[in-house]
C-alpha cells in the first residue's frame, strides 16, 4: 500500500516540480527528525513523504490521500480486477460488504498481504455507516476516494463521507484503528427531456393520445386473458400481465416467505452435514452430522463452541457481538488441537469456512458452512471423503477443478524442468561443440575443417612456394635405449609444448610430429610471401627452446637438427573416416633430407631456402658442396641468426606479432590479412600443445621417397 502512495505522489510532485524535486523531497524525508512513531520504516518515510509534498503543492494530506485512492482504485481495474469488482454487488453496499471476501480470495496469491476490514450498517434514515478498521494509522482518508470512485463508476452515483469517529479498540490481533464513516449516497437519475414552459397545445394533446394508447394496450392484454372460476393468486395474476425482461422487476422484487418452515429436522441435518446452531453464549444447540463426525464434542449438548474451535477470518475475538459486526464477511473456523480425540490429533486440523445468520426468533446464530479444502491430498490428510460433502456444495467441484489445475501446474513445472535441462544440455552441446572445433581446426587448417564440416568434397590445392622444416633430437635412439618410457614422454611433450607455442608466435603451420620428428610448414595452407621468414625465426627459436629441455640420461640440455627446403608443394585431404591434411612433392622429401644430413645444434639450409633468406636480415654461413642421398651433390647453407631481433624477440618475451623481416614488416602493414591469420595461428598453436604425439624414426633418418610421403605427410 505504502509503494502505490510513493507512486502517486511521485507522480503528482514530477508533473508539477519535476524529477529533482522529487529525489530532493525523498532524500528530506529520509534524513528529517521523525514526527510521528512507527515500527515500520517504510511507513514513516511514506508519511513524511505525504507531510512534505502536501507542503510542496500546499494542499492538506487529506487531499492527497484521496486522490491516490482514485488513482489506486483506477489502477486495480486497469490490472485487470475490473470484472472481478463489477461483479462484487449489485449496489454500494453489497458491494462494500463482499470487499473482505475478496481479500480474502487474494489472499491466497499475496500471503502477505495484510488487507483492511470493511463492514457497513443501513440507518433508518437510509443512510450507511461504514466501518473501517486497519492495522495502519493514517491512512483512512483513502478510503473516501475509493469509495466515491467506485460509485460513480459502477453504481452511476454521488457519495459524500465523513468521519464520524475515530478511535482505536481491540478488535482483531492488538489495537486496530477503526474509523467510522457518514456515506450518503445520491443517485442519479435519468431525466426525461422538460418541455419548454408554456407548451403548445399540439404537445399536450400528443401526450394525452400516448396515456390512452398505453392505457387502452393494459386493457386489451387484461381481455384476452382465460376465464378460470376458481381463485387465482396474485402471483399468478402478476405472471399473466407482466412481460418478463421488460421493465425494472428488481427494484420492486419483495420477497415471499412461507408460514411455516417445510423440512424436517433430519433432513435438514443431513441436507446441511456441516451447519452448526449456537445461542448468544456460544451454547451449542444443533449440528450438521458430518460436523459431528470429524468433531465428536460436538454432540454434547450446551457444549460452548469456542472450546472446539478458534476464528481464523476475520481475525475477531470470538463473541456473539464480535461476530454479529462482522455478520456479512465470511467466517473461517479452526478445529482445536488438544480438543480433538487421539486419533486425528497427529492429522492436520480441520477448517470450516462459511457464512454467519443471526436468527433474531431464536435467538441464535447458524453457521452454514463446508470443509476448507483444496485438493484431494488435503482431503485424505483429514480423513475424509468426496462422499462427505454433500452433493450441492460447490466444495466438491472446487476440489475436483483445483487438483486438476495443480496436475496441470505439475505438468508445467516438469516442462519448465525439462527446458531447464535441454537449456542446460544445449549449454553443455555448445562447450563440448567449441572443443570438438578446437580440436578439429588443430588437426585440420580452418577453411578445410569448415568444408568438411558442411560437408563438401576439398579439392587438393597446389602451392607454387614454400617453406618445409624437419627436426629431431640427436641420439635420441639411445636415449630411449637407456631411459624409462615416462621419462622420454616428459622430455618429448617439454619440447614440443614449447615448439608449438612458437607456431602461434611466428605464424607456421604444426602438420605432425613422429616419435622425435617434427614438421612445420610455411605458406601452407594460407599462401605468404614471409614464409622463408617465419619458417627461419621458427627454427631459431627451437634451437633456444630446446636448450630448456634436459637429457634424462647426462642431465645436459638435449640437441637437435633442424632442416629446411623451400620449394612447390601439393596439399589436400585424404581419407573420409579420419580425413588428413597432406603435403605432396619431392619438396617435402629434401627438406627431411636437409634434416638427416645437419649437424648437431645447426639450422641446415638448402640452396632454395638460402635464396628466400638472402639479404633478408639473416647471417648464413655457407657450409659447402655434401653428398645428398637421392639428389646427388648440393651446397647447403647453416642459419646463425636473425640480425635485427634479440633472443628475447625471437622467443615472444617481448613481440606478440611474428617476428618478419624488414620488408615483411611493411608488407604487413599495408593490409591486416596477416594480422588476423597470425591471430589465428597462435590460437591454434595453443589448443595443440597438449595434443603432440607420435612414433619413433627408425636410427639414421634415411628414409625412402615413400617413407617420407606416407610418414610425413599427414596431420596427426
Amino acid at each position: 500500500m505504502y509503494g502505490f502512495i510513493n507512486t502517486c505522489l511521485k507522480s503528482l510532485v514530477v508533473e508539477k516540480f519535476g524529477e529533482e524535486t522529487w529525489e530532493k523531497l525523498r532524500i528530506q524525508a529520509e534524513v528529517e527528525d521523525t514526527f510521528m512513531t512507527y515500527e515500520v520504516y517504510d511507513d514513516v518515510i511514506t508519511l513524511r513523504l505525504v507531510k512534505e509534498a502536501c507542503k510542496m503543492l500546499n494542499v492538506s494530506s487529506e487531499v492527497v490521500l484521496k486522490l491516490f485512492g482514485e488513482y489506486f482504485f483506477s489502477f486495480c481495474k486497469m490490472s485487470g480486477y475490473d470484472r472481478m469488482l463489477r461483479t462484487l454487488g449489485g449496489n454500494l453496499m453489497e458491494f462494500i460488504e463482499n470487499l473482505d471476501a475478496l481479500h480474502s480470495y487474494l489472499a491466497l496469491s499475496y500471503q502477505e498481504m495484510n488487507a483492511p476490514s470493511f463492514r457497513v450498517e443501513r440507518r433508518e434514515d437510509g443512510k450507511m455507516l461504514l466501518h473501517y478498521y486497519s492495522d495502519r494509522r493514517g491512512l483512512c482518508h483513502i478510503v473516501p476516494g475509493i469509495i466515491e470512485a467506485v460509485a460513480k463508476d459502477f453504481f452511476n452515483s454521488q457519495v459524500s463521507m465523513t468521519i464520524l469517529n475515530q478511535s482505536e479498540e481491540e478488535e482483531r490481533t492488538g489495537k486496530k484503528e477503526h474509523v467510522v464513516f457518514l456515506v450518503i449516497q445520491k443517485t442519479h437519475l435519468v431525466k426525461r427531456k422538460a418541455r419548454p414552459a408554456g407548451g403548445t397545445s399540439t404537445d399536450k394533446t400528443h401526450d394525452k393520445e400516448e396515456m390512452e394508447e398505453a392505457l387502452r394496450k393494459m386493457k386489451a392484454k387484461y381481455s384476452a386473458l382465460p376465464h378460470c372460476s376458481g381463485r387465482r393468486t396474485h402471483w399468478e395474476i402478476l405472471r399473466s400481465i407482466v412481460m418478463f425482461g421488460q421493465g425494472n422487476l428488481v427494484s420492486s422484487f419483495t420477497p415471499f416467505y412461507p408460514s411455516k418452515l417445510w423440512i424436517e429436522e433430519k433432513a435438514f441435518c443431513n441436507a446441511f452435514p456441516f451447519h452448526i446452531v449456537f445461542d448468544g453464549a456460544l451454547r451449542v444447540k444443533q449440528s450438521g452430522v458430518n460436523i459431528q463426525k470429524f468433531v465428536p464434542g460436538l454432540q454434547t449438548m450446551d457444549i460452548q463452541l469456542n472450546e472446539y474451535f478458534s476464528i481464523i477470518h476475520p481475525q475477531v475475538t470470538f463473541t456473539i457481538d464480535s461476530i454479529k459486526k462482522f455478520i456479512n464477511s465470511q467466517f473461517v473456523l479452526k478445529t482445536r488441537r488438544e480438543m480433538m480425540p487421539e486419533s486425528s490429533k497427529n492429522q492436520p486440523m480441520l477448517k470450516l469456512r462459511g457464512q454467519m445468520l443471526w436468527m433474531d426468533a431464536l435467538g441464535c446464530m447458524v453457521y452454514l458452512c463446508s470443509p476448507k479444502l483444496r485438493s484431494l491430498q488435503e482431503l485424505e490428510e483429514r480423513g475424509m471423503h468426496i462422499a462427505d460433502i454433500a452433493q450441492h456444495d460447490t466444495t466438491r467441484d472446487l476440489i475436483l477443478l483445483n487438483q486438476q489445475r495443480l496436475a496441470e501446474i505439475e505438468l508445467s513445472n516438469q516442462l519448465e524442468r525439462k527446458k531447464e535441462e535441454l537449456r542446460i544440455l544445449s549449454r553443455t552441446l555448445e562447450v563440448e561443440k567449441k572443443k570438438t572445433e578446437t580440436l578439429l581446426y588443430a588437426m585440420l587448417p580452418r577453411h578445410v575443417a569448415n568444408q568438411l564440416k558442411e560437408g563438401k568434397k576439398v579439392e587438393a590445392g597446389e602451392f607454387k612456394e614454400c617453406t618445409i622444416l624437419f627436426s629431431d633430437v640427436v641420439t635420441f635412439t639411445n636415449i630411449c635405449a637407456a631411459c624409462e618410457p615416462i621419462q622420454i614422454v616428459n622430455m618429448l611433450n617439454s619440447m614440443y609444448s614449447k615448439f608449438d607455442r612458437l607456431t602461434s608466435i611466428h605464424d607456421v603451420y604444426k602438420v605432425e610430429t613422429i616419435g622425435d620428428a617434427y614438421m612445420v610448414v610455411g605458406g601452407v595452407p594460407i599462401p605468404a610471401d614471409s614464409h622463408a621468414e617465419r619458417v627461419a625465426n621458427f627454427a631459431l627459436g627451437m634451437r633456444i627452446a630446446a636448450r630448456e629441455v634436459t637429457n634424462p640420461i647426462t642431465g645436459d640440455p638435449i640437441q637437435i637438427r633442424v632442416g629446411i627446403h623451400t620449394g612447390p608443394v601439393l596439399a589436400g585431404v585424404v581419407g573420409e573416416k579420419m580425413p588428413r591434411y597432406c603435403l605432396f612433392g619431392d619438396t617435402v622429401n629434401t627438406a627431411s633430407r636437409m634434416e638427416s644430413h645437419g649437424v648437431p645444434n645447426h639450422i641446415h639450409l638448402s640452396p632454395t631456402s638460402y635464396r628466400a633468406l638472402e639479404n633478408k636480415g639473416f647471417e648464413i654461413s655457407e657450409r659447402g658442396e655434401i653428398e645428398v642421398k637421392g639428389k646427388g651433390r648440393m651446397s647447403t647453407f647453416f642459419l646463425l641468426k636473425n640480425l635485427q631481433a634479440s633472443e628475447d624477440e625471437i622467443m615472444g618475451r617481448e613481440l606478440k606479432e611474428p617476428l618478419l623481416s624488414v620488408e615483411d614488416k611493411e608488407e604487413t602493414a599495408d593490409g591486416g590479412d596477416d594480422d588476423t591469420m597470425e591471430a589465428e595461428s597462435r590460437r591454434l598453436g595453443a589448443a595443440v600443445q597438449e595434443k603432440s604425439q607420435g612414433t619413433t624414426l627408425p636410427p639414421g633418418g634415411d628414409l625412402s621417397n615413400e617413407a617420407i610421403n606416407s610418414k610425413f605427410c599427414h596431420l596427426l
